[in-house]
């Protein structure tokens, strides 16, 4: 089974249903490693730190958004740690499941239409083609 896992998360509801899954897949395995990335995209990121009081209060905004799933994985007794990084999702997130020693990607869907997907890009759709790891999305 698999004892390295990267799930990739934005705090939405589809990223708390992937984390259930990878969470399904953890438990079944001893000595899993489950590493939870949430990745700050710099077109958001202006929007987030004009809301925000200062860099505190961002980390702190950013830490919410991961702490329904950080309870799960507490809940479920499974080793876990968080990382934060800085770019594009999509491109993100495949550098770092390529660079580390993953052996799954669990990613949450959005559900775009064809057309969506083609003008706006998937994030899901990007790491699935380019991630050198089986990947699993969650809908």
């Amino acid at each position: 089974m698999y004892k390295n896992i990267l799930l990739a998360v934005d705090g939405s509801e589809n990223s708390l249903r992937a984390a259930q899954e990878a969470i399904k897949i953890a438990s079944l395995c001893d000595k899993c490693m489950i590493e939870v990335v949430v990745v700050v995209d710099f077109s958001q990121a202006k929007k987030e730190v004009l809301h925000s009081q200062g860099k505190e209060d961002l980390e702190l905004a950013r830490r919410k958004k991961l702490l329904p799933i950080e309870e799960k994985l507490k809940l479920n007794n499974l080793a876990y740690e968080i990382k934060i990084l800085r770019g594009e999702p999509g491109e993100v997130i495949v550098d770092y499941a390529n660079e580390g020693k993953f052996e799954l990607v669990v990613i949450g869907s959005r559900g775009l239409n064809a057309v969506q997907e083609m003008v706006l890009g998937s994030v899901s759709h990007k790491i699935v083609k380019r991630a050198k790891c089986p990947v699993l999305i969650v809908k």
